[in-house]
C-alpha cells in the first residue's frame, strides 16, 4: 500500500505543477485553534474554510496530530506550522488541490482523468494487474471496477455551509439488486446509516473530506473517498462476498447486535436459510424461523408460529407488504415461499415498529429479490417431492428488471408406494407462482409490482378433496422528495379461500367454502433531519371482507340442505409516527405512537342476549339489523412504542422496550396446528378486540472482534380479551359463533438466550428459551369459567426449548450441517374416568391442559456439495444430501383416544417416525 501511494504521489506531482501559483491567486486565510487534533479533523476544517481540496494517504497520517493556532493566516503558513518537525511536506496546484506526502520535494503534476478511471465489465472476476502507472495493483479478489471506485475521490455538492446530506443506494455489482441492511459510516466523526428495503441510505455529515466505509452481511467491505461540499447523491455498487477457508474478517465498526436500536429482531438472509437441514431437502423459511429463540410450533408438520407465548393468529405475515393468511403447503409440511426468490426475512418479536399493527405477537416481514438488472439469469432445483425454477433479467438495463418463480410438487408417486391401500389411492399436490417487476423512472421515482399465488389440492384415504388458495398482489410507488425525505405509497390485495368437497356418495355430495379478502392502502414516509434523528410517519387503511362459510349440495341427486352464513366486513385504519434519536453517543431512544380505529360494517344481523346470562341460543332475546355501510361497532385506541439502548462499551449494551398492540381479527380453530379449515372472525358487538402489552429487557455482548454475538432477553406479556373456547365448541358454520367463544385473559413470560457465529469454517447458532404461556377464563357466568377461574397452560405452552444449528465447511465445495431440537411436550386434556348419568355413559376429563404429551427432540444432518467455482461456466450446480430425523424418534404430534371393547384407550400419533433421506439437485445460471 505504501509503495502504491508513493507511485500515485510521484504521478500527481510530476504532471500538473505550474510555477508561480502563489502569484496567480490571492492567498487563502485560515483561523482556528487545534490542540493535538487528528490530521484528518484538521484537514476537514481547512477544507470548509478555504474550499481547497486535500489529498493524502490516510494510513500514513493515522498517527499524525496537529497543534497550531492561527488567526487569518495564509494556508501555506498554517500548513508549515502544522507539519514542522515531521517528515511530511505539501505542495499545491492551480486548481486548488493540496497534496500532503512524505519524501523529497516534487512537482504537482497529474493526468486530468486520474480520479475517473474507466470501469470495466463486472464479470471480470480475475485479479487486476497494474499494466501502467495510472492505477495501483488491484487487491486480490477485487474487480477493477470496485478497486477504481475505492481510489476515486467523489466531490459531492457545492456551495454548502455547515452540514450536508449524502444519499443514494447500495446495490449488488453483478445483479443491480439493492443490498438491504448494509452500513455506510464515517469513523471520524462517528456517524453512520443503514440501507432500507430499497437499498437506500441518507447520511448527514459536516462539510469536509471523508473515507466512507461500507459493510454488510454477504458483501465485501469497501470504501468511498468523498469530499462533501453540499447535498448530493452517491450510488454505490458492491461485490458479493465469497469467504475463503482461512479468511478471518475483522470489522472496524460496532456490530448491530450491540449498537443497533432494535431489540427482539431477528434477520435471516437466504444464504443462512439454505444451511439448515429440512424435512424434504428443500430450503424452508418457516423451519429456519422455528430455530430462533422464542419461536415455537405445536409439533411436527406444522408451520403455525407461536411467538413468545402468542397464538398463531397473532403473527402478521407480510409478503412484499401484502398480508398472507396461510403460509404453508400440504397441512404445514412445506412453507408457501419459494426460497430462490427470497432476499431477506425480518422477525419482530418485541419493540414492533409503529408502522406495523393489527397483530399482538410478532411481524414476519418477507422481502423478495428485485431481479437481475444487468443480465439474464436463472436458478432452480429438483427434489424427491418438488421442483422449482426462477428466471430473471433486465427489461431496461440498470433501470428495470423482472423475476418470475414457480414451484410444483409431484408427491403422488410416494403415496402409491405405501402398503396401505387407502393411502395408495390418495393424492396430494401444490404449486406456487411469484412474479416481480421493478422500474426506476429516474433518481426520484421508482415502481415495484408483485403478484403471488399458491394452490393446494389433496385427498387422503377418502373421497373428500381439500383445496385452498392464497393470492396476494402489491404495487408500490417510491418518491424521493429530498435526500432527507422520501415516501412510499402502497396498494395491496390479499385473498384466501378453501373448498372441501365430497362426491363419492351422490346423495350426500356437498361443497364447503370459505373466503377472506383484504384490499389495503398505505402511505409511509421517512425523514432524516440529521444524523441523530430518524422520523417515520404514515397512514394506512384496510378493508376486511369475509364469507364465513357456505355448505351447498353438489349435483342434482344430493339431498344436502344448503347453509350459507351472512358475510362480514370491517374497516381498520391507523395513523402512526415515530422518532429514533441519539441523546448521547451511548444513549439512544425511540418513541412512537400508533392510533388505530376499527369499525364493523353492515349489512349485518347482530344478536342480543339476556344480560347476566351465558350466551346460548336459548338466551337470545333480539336481533338488530344493520344496512349496508352502517357502523355496527367501533373500537379504537392508542398503541405505544418505546425502546431505549445504552451502550456500555464497544462490546456490550443493554436495551429495553414497551409495546402495546391491538388486534381486530381472530382465527378460530379447534385443531392443534394451522388447518385449511380454520376460519377468521372479525370483532363486532359481541367479540371484542384483543389488546396486548409487552415489556422486554435485554443484554447484548459481542466476542472475538465481533465474530460471535450473544444476547439474553427477558419479557413479560399480558393479553386482554384473548379468544378461547367453551368445551365442545362448534366453529364451522356456526351462525351464533359468539356463544362458543370466551373472552379470556392471558399472560406470557420468559427468558431467551442466543449465541451466534456466522463466520469461519465452523458457524451457526445456539438458542435456549424458557417461557410460559397461560390463560385464565374467570369472568361471566359459571358456564364461562374454566378450571375454576385459575390460570392454565395454553395449547402452545412449552416451557423449555433448545435448538442448535451448526455448519462445518471442509472445503470451498463441501460442507455439512447439523440441526438439533428439543422442547417440552405440549399440554393436553386427558379422559380420567367413566361414569353414568341419566342411564348414559359419560367420560370425566381432567382440568383443561393439565397433562403433557412426551417431550420432543430431533436430529437432522445434511451434506452440501457444490460444483466447481469456475467463473465462465454454463451453469453452477450443487447437491444436498440429508437425513431428517436421523435417530428415527417417534415424536408424538398428538394423543387421541378410542373406545375398544368398552374401554377407552390412548394412542400416540407421530408424523415422522423414521429417518427420511433426501437428495436435492440445485442449479444456477
Amino acid at each position: 500500500m505504501k509503495q502504491a501511494c508513493t507511485v500515485l504521489l510521484l504521478v500527481f506531482f510530476g504532471l500538473l505543477a505550474l510555477p508561480g501559483y502563489g502569484q496567480q491567486q490571492p492567498p487563502k486565510l485560515v483561523s482556528g485553534t487545534f490542540s493535538h487534533a487528528p490530521f484528518g479533523q484538521f484537514v476537514d476544517q481547512m477544507e470548509v474554510q478555504t474550499g481547497l481540496r486535500f489529498y493524502f494517504d490516510p494510513a500514513a497520517v493515522d498517527s499524525l496530530f496537529v497543534t497550531v493556532q492561527a488567526q487569518n493566516q495564509p494556508v501555506a503558513t498554517v500548513l508549515e506550522q502544522a507539519l514542522q518537525n515531521t517528515t511530511f511536506r505539501f505542495t499545491t496546484d492551480d486548481e486548488g488541490r493540496v497534496f500532503v506526502y512524505q519524501g523529497r520535494a516534487i512537482e504537482p503534476l497529474m493526468t486530468a482523468d486520474f480520479f475517473s478511471p474507466q470501469p470495466v465489465e463486472a464479470e471480470d472476476a480475475a485479479p487486476a494487474r497494474a499494466d501502467n502507472n495510472d492505477l495501483p495493483a488491484t487487491p486480490t479478489g477485487r474487480s477493477r471496477y470496485v478497486s477504481a471506485a475505492e481510489y476515486k475521490v467523489y466531490e459531492i455538492g457545492s456551495g454548502g455551509a455547515g452540514r450536508a446530506t449524502l444519499a443514494g443506494h447500495i446495490r449488488d455489482l453483478k445483479s443491480g439488486e439493492p443490498v438491504i441492511g448494509a452500513s455506510i459510516y464515517s469513523e471520524v466523526p462517528n456517524i453512520g446509516a443503514s440501507t432500507d428495503q430499497f437499498g437506500y441510505y441518507s447520511l448527514t455529515l459536516p462539510l469536509g473530506r471523508y473515507d466512507l466505509k461500507v459493510r454488510g452481511v454477504g458483501i465485501k467491505n469497501t470504501l468511498r473517498k468523498v469530499v462533501l461540499r453540499g447535498n448530493g447523491k452517491l450510488e454505490i455498487e458492491v461485490e458479493e462476498d465469497i469467504v475463503t477457508l482461512k479468511e478471518v474478517v475483522i470489522e472496524a465498526e460496532k456490530d448491530k447486535n450491540v449498537s443497533g436500536m432494535q431489540m427482539g429482531l431477528e434477520k435471516i438472509d437466504i444464504k443462512t436459510m439454505k444451511q439448515v437441514p429440512t424435512a424434504f431437502g428443500e430450503t424452508d423459511l418457516l423451519r429456519v424461523v422455528l430455530t430462533l429463540p422464542g419461536v415455537k410450533s405445536v409439533g411436527e408438520g406444522s408451520t403455525g408460529l407461536n411467538v413468545r407465548g402468542g397464538a398463531t393468529d397473532q403473527n402478521l405475515i407480510l409478503f412484499n407488504d401484502a398480508t398472507l393468511y396461510n403460509p404453508s403447503h400440504l397441512f404445514g409440511f412445506f412453507s408457501a415461499f419459494n426460497p430462490d426468490i427470497l432476499q431477506s426475512v425480518e422477525l419482530y418479536k418485541s419493540a414492533i415498529p409503529a408502522k406495523y399493527g393489527g397483530r399482538l405477537s410478532s411481524v414476519l416481514d418477507i422481502t423478495t429479490r428485485e431481479g437481475n438488472k444487468k443480465k439474464f439469469a436463472g436458478s432452480g432445483g429438483i427434489g424427491p417431492l418438488t421442483s422449482r425454477l426462477t428466471l430473471e433479467g433486465p427489461l431496461v438495463k440498470d433501470k428495470s428488471a423482472f423475476i418470475v418463480s414457480g414451484r410444483a410438487s409431484y408427491s403422488d408417486w410416494i403415496l402409491k408406494q405405501l402398503n396401505d391401500k387407502n393411502f395408495a389411492n390418495s393424492s396430494a399436490a401444490f404449486y406456487d407462482l411469484t412474479a416481480y417487476v421493478s422500474h426506476e423512472f429516474n433518481d426520484k421515482n421508482s415502481l415495484y409490482a408483485t403478484a403471488y399465488m399458491s394452490s393446494d389440492r389433496f385427498r387422503l384415504a377418502s373421497d373428500t378433496t381439500y383445496r385452498y388458495l392464497n393470492q396476494t398482489a402489491s404495487l408500490k410507488w417510491r418518491h424521493t422528495f429530498t435526500n432527507k425525505f422520501y415516501g412510499v405509497l402502497t396498494g395491496a390485495y390479499s385473498h384466501y379461500d378453501y373448498n372441501i368437497s365430497s362426491t363419492g356418495n351422490k346423495v350426500n355430495a356437498y361443497e364447503l367454502k370459505y373466503s377472506i379478502d383484504q384490499p389495503a392502502l398505505r402511505a409511509d414516509f421517512s425523514f432524516f433531519p440529521n444524523s441523530r434523528h430518524t422520523v417515520d410517519f404514515g397512514v394506512s387503511s384496510q378493508l376486511y371482507r369475509i364469507a364465513p362459510g357456505s355448505f351447498t349440495p353438489v349435483g342434482d341427486k344430493s339431498l344436502v340442505k344448503p347453509n350459507v352464513l351472512p358475510r362480514e366486513q370491517g374497516l381498520e385504519s391507523a395513523l402512526y409516527a415515530s422518532d429514533r434519536f441519539d441523546i448521547t453517543t451511548r444513549f439512544s431512544l425511540s418513541v412512537g405512537l400508533r392510533y388505530s380505529l376499527y369499525q364493523a360494517l353492515g349489512p349485518r344481523d347482530v344478536y342480543q342476549y339476556a344480560p347476566g346470562e351465558t350466551r346460548t341460543e336459548s338466551t337470545l332475546i333480539d336481533t338488530l339489523h344493520y344496512a349496508s355501510g352502517k357502523i355496527v361497532a367501533t373500537y379504537h385506541g392508542p398503541e405505544y412504542r418505546l425502546s431505549a439502548r445504552y451502550t456500555l462499551n464497544d462490546r456490550s449494551s443493554v436495551k429495553a422496550s414497551y409495546t402495546r398492540t391491538r388486534q381486530y381479527i381472530h382465527q378460530l380453530t379447534n385443531t392443534a396446528s394451522v388447518s385449511p379449515t380454520d376460519i377468521w372472525k372479525l370483532s363486532d358487538g359481541n367479540v371484542r378486540p384483543q389488546i396486548g402489552d409487552q415489556v422486554s429487557v435485554g443484554y447484548y455482548r459481542n466476542f472475538k472482534s465481533n465474530t460471535i454475538e450473544a444476547s439474553v432477553e427477558t419479557y413479560y406479556k399480558s393479553l386482554r380479551d384473548f379468544v378461547d373456547y367453551k368445551s365442545g365448541a362448534t366453529l364451522v358454520l356456526n351462525p351464533h359463533i359468539e356463544t362458543d367463544i370466551i373472552n379470556a385473559q392471558g399472560k406470557a413470560y420468559g427468558v431467551e438466550v442466543f449465541v451466534k457465529k456466522l463466520t469461519g469454517k465452523v458457524n451457526g447458532w445456539v438458542s435456549y428459551t424458557y417461557s410460559r404461556s397461560l390463560v385464565r377464563a374467570n369472568a361471566g357466568t359459571p358456564a364461562d369459567i374454566i378450571n375454576g377461574g385459575a390460570y392454565y397452560p395454553s395449547n402452545f405452552d412449552k416451557p423449555h426449548d433448545f435448538t442448535m444449528v451448526g455448519n462445518y465447511r471442509f472445503s470451498r465445495r463441501i460442507s455439512t450441517s447439523l440441526n438439533f431440537t428439543y422442547s417440552t411436550g405440549r399440554p393436553i386434556t386427558l379422559p380420567l374416568a367413566e361414569y353414568y348419568a341419566g342411564n348414559s355413559l359419560r367420560v370425566y376429563y381432567s382440568d383443561r391442559n393439565a397433562y403433557r404429551v412426551p417431550d420432543y427432540y430431533r436430529v437432522d444432518l445434511a451434506l452440501n456439495i457444490e460444483g466447481s467455482h469456475k467463473v465462465k461456466k454454463l451453469a453452477h450446480s450443487s447437491w444436498t444430501v440429508g437425513v431428517y430425523n436421523l435417530t428415527g424418534r417417534r415424536n408424538p404430534y398428538s394423543i387421541y383416544f378410542k373406545a375398544v371393547n368398552g374401554q377407552i384407550k390412548g394412542y400416540q400419533l407421530s408424523i415422522f417416525g423414521q429417518p427420511i433421506p433426501t437428495v436435492t439437485y440445485n442449479f444456477k445460471f
